[in-house]
């Protein structure tokens, strides 16, 4: 068995690290990533401006974030299905398209609900592509590298998410939130175009299953194993509860950033965001970190880096406060992307609803976490925010116990 194993291993001819195809695959994966996030987060570090603009509260204003994250939570499993029958890279390039079109129309928005839908819309749409990525890397890879390339999509997040932010903050500074939007939207079809332009064409996932009762039926079975495949729930507890107190944090930050004692510009809040830049390190690192100590190492070291960034915090002074995010953004996508290319390796059956399931819980945590966030901020201001993230990161070190058994990322899971 050992001897098969190792010739299976030799004779598999997906593209491996070094390789032009895997640069393309890699380059082509982050594009995708840097579309989708700046378009989902580009609203975020302008939200006290859009807060002014509808004469709207913090967790009034936070809604224009959780409710796109939201949609893109609730269209997940549908779009893992769209990829098991037309493939994932054109589910991507759907996904990134529709997305786009919507963003053209979000910066006319004239009213809150208006602003609302659109958002809600948009998050939906960009549902394909955390449902496609990760499994068409793990399919589309070598198993050897897979987690690495995974790593370095997720590492495409936080460049796409601090990209669009601080392109949006900046550009809000002189034209107003619409522009900081629309500024968003050109990036996101230009990144667009790069991941259609440079994708391989000879390594497209193919399309999986038919239509009809048997590819129903075939769904329903790999979500099923995708829900009781054993370390699965605890991996997707991860993804709920970390992404809640890391957006809690930065959907608040901005009108932390705002306020007294520290008075800063719309423009210069916006700059904290470079804090992502620790969150691409983090992310880049995670799986040579994760295939020397091991998966639940990694998740146990990153989350209580997260609750020593948090308590950072408190801090009344930007060089101490920036040192703190840069922590607490490191630490959290190391953990994003640990869990997430787990979930890639642990669900050998169902590969794409795991991954769908894996990003309804992440951007659920985003959805209800950073809404219950502004709530509590609200009513008690930026220390209790920061307690309440605090917290549910100690909740996701507990859940997180149950993964110290499972076998090493790349192992197999029968």
């Amino acid at each position: 068995m050992i001897l098969t194993s190792a010739s299976s291993a030799e004779s598999d001819m997906r593209p491996r690290a070094g390789s032009s195809d895997y640069r393309r695959t890699v380059v082509a994966l982050v594009a995708a990533a840097v579309a989708t996030f700046a378009q989902l987060w580009s609203v975020q570090p302008i939200l006290p401006a859009i807060a002014e603009g509808f004469a709207a509260s913090a967790s009034q204003t936070a809604l224009v974030v959780s409710l796109a994250t939201g949609g893109l939570a609730g269209f997940t499993l549908v779009w893992s299905g769209a990829a098991d029958r037309i493939g994932r890279a054109r589910v991507i390039a759907l996904s990134l398209f529709v997305a786009t079109m919507l963003g053209c129309a979000i910066p006319f928005a004239g009213e809150l609900w208006v602003l609302l839908v659109l958002r809600a819309a948009q998050g939906a749409a960009l549902g394909g592509v955390p449902a496609a990525a990760v499994a068409y890397l793990a399919e589309e890879i070598h198993p050897a590298d897979a987690p690495r390339a995974t790593g370095l999509y997720i590492a495409g997040n936080p460049l796409g998410g601090m990209g669009g932010r601080l392109l949006a903050g900046v550009v809000a500074q002189w034209g107003g939130w619409q522009w900081g939007i629309a500024a968003n939207t050109l990036l996101g079809l230009s990144a667009l175009v790069v991941f259609v332009v440079v994708l391989p064409r000879g390594h497209r996932a193919p399309a999986r299953g038919g239509r009809g009762d048997g590819a129903r039926t075939g769904t329903v079975r790999r979500l099923r194993a995708a829900m009781t495949t054993p370390g699965l729930p605890a991996l997707y507890a991860q993804a709920l509860l970390l992404m809640g107190a890391f957006m809690t944090i930065y959907n608040l930050l901005g009108f932390r950033l705002m306020a007294e004692p520290f008075g800063l510009s719309q423009a210069a809040a916006s700059l904290l965001f470079l804090a992502y830049t620790a969150g691409m390190l983090g992310s880049a690192i995670a799986g040579n970190a994760t295939a020397r100590w091991g998966g639940h190492v990694v998740l146990a070291v990153s989350t209580g880096l997260m609750v020593l960034g948090l308590g950072g915090l408190f801090s009344t002074a930007v060089p101490g406060l920036l040192v703190a995010l840069a922590v607490m953004t490191f630490a959290f996508f190391a953990a994003h992307a640990t869990a997430s290319a787990w979930v890639g390796s642990r669900a050998v059956d169902g590969r794409a609803q795991a991954m769908a399931v894996y990003t309804l819980a992440y951007y659920l945590g985003s959805s209800f976490f950073g809404w219950a966030g502004g709530l509590v901020y609200d009513l008690v201001g930026w220390g209790g925010a920061v307690v309440f993230a605090s917290g549910l990161c100690v909740c996701a070190g507990l859940v997180g116990l149950r993964l110290r058994r499972l076998p090493r990322i790349g192992a197999s899971s029968e």
